[in-house]
């Protein structure tokens, strides 16, 4: 059985900005219609607009550090980490 959007989306709205929220969807769905005219025969996908290479390196496993020179840097350890301040009560 087909649920309607809002019940789908549990979206808890007053009438009236449901009336609102349909009329600006509505809007929205009409301006985007010619899109669907649109002739994209012979069309390349596109990932980005624009026109770039990658510049990530390869993604390889490599030699990893040993704990105690990760360590060094660290302002503050404890029992082998570091140790940071509480962020969350």
């Amino acid at each position: 059985m087909t649920q309607p959007y809002e019940a789908m989306a549990k979206l808890d709205l007053p009438e009236d900005e449901r009336r609102e929220l349909k009329l600006r969807a509505e809007l929205f769905l009409k301006m985007c219609s010619p899109l669907a005219n649109a002739d994209t025969e012979g069309a390349e996908p596109l990932v980005s607009v624009l026109d770039f290479n990658s510049v990530l390196r390869e993604d390889t496993a490599g030699q990893m550090l040993a704990r105690e020179a990760l360590l060094t840097n660290a302002p503050e350890q404890y029992d082998g980490y570091f140790q940071v301040p509480k962020t969350l009560d």
